[in-house]
């Protein structure tokens, strides 16, 4: 999926939270969004979930299974723990029975399978947060947005969670995720991107430099769909395009732009230091 040229603010005279964000999302890509309290994070998730709408540029290409964990789970709803995950799963295209199976099945493997006829507003902070994660498991998302959705899980629920997002990454669906832990699955290759001051600018993960590509292709086309890295998209006056990735994927970018037919031209290759949290967006 992608974002062409988003902003977001509330209210039509509220000053912009987000603007002007150009964003890849590739199926099979793991992207971490970071960033200061305030600076935009969760905007940026709900606008790819589709929970909220732009109010500048469009959204496309967001696929149809698409699931999301709120930083916060709204627990006052007048149904049990499996009651409120088979209604979801219905909601998602499940038949009733598999609905119900499912749902079972995810609370036993986040520890929260004792709750399953509990009343959402009787569970503990960590139940609630097994029943919010499990909610998005249940119809096998191709996107995953998980807003700090580790935050309140014990140890074990913790690393099923790992697990499971795993899961999704093999199986090809695509997950964004906020959290504020800096080891969060850092042993598996990710795009890196920091919300702030209204912009979203790619960022090093694992505190390796970006790369800042610079390419130009034939007249009227578009940048090739699905970069490796997710690369931030810049377009370039004159013509052509600043793309902002990770290094590990630099070399990938620059294959399939080379490889394109018609081809790209590149203009120009360099890096991009590393950014730390304090430092003013690039």
């Amino acid at each position: 999926m992608r974002l062409d040229g988003v902003g977001r603010r509330y209210g039509r005279r509220g000053p912009w939270v987000l603007r002007g964000v150009d964003l890849r999302v590739p199926a099979g890509a793991l992207v971490r969004v970071e960033g200061a309290n305030g600076g935009g994070k969760s905007t940026l998730l709900r606008l790819l979930a589709g929970i909220d709408l732009p109010s500048a540029g469009r959204v496309a290409d967001r696929p149809a299974r698409t699931a999301y964990v709120p930083e916060r789970f709204p627990a006052a709803l007048p149904l049990t723990a499996l009651g409120y995950l088979t209604h979801l799963g219905r909601v998602q295209g499940l038949r009733g029975a598999e609905a119900r199976r499912r749902a079972g099945e995810w609370l036993e493997r986040f520890g929260a399978g004792e709750s399953a006829r509990t009343p959402l507003d009787e569970l503990s902070k960590g139940g609630g947060q097994k029943v919010a994660v499990a909610q998005a498991f249940l119809a096998e998302p191709e996107l995953l947005v998980l807003d700090e959705a580790w935050t309140g899980l014990d140890m074990g629920a913790r690393a099923e969670l790992d697990a499971a997002v795993a899961e999704r990454l093999a199986a090809g669906g695509a997950v964004v995720f906020v959290d504020h832990d800096p080891r969060r699955l850092a042993d598996v290759p990710y795009a890196a991107y920091r919300a702030g001051g209204g912009r979203v600018v790619a960022r090093p993960a694992g505190g390796a430099p970006a790369v800042v590509v610079e390419a130009v292709g034939p007249a009227g086309a578009r940048v090739p769909g699905d970069l490796p890295g997710a690369p931030l998209c810049e377009e370039l006056p004159g013509g052509g395009c600043r793309l902002t990735v990770p290094a590990a994927y630099s070399d990938a970018l620059l294959r399939v732009l080379l490889g394109a037919r018609p081809g790209w031209h590149i203009r120009g290759v360099r890096p991009l230091p590393y950014a730390r949290e304090e430092d003013p967006a690039p």
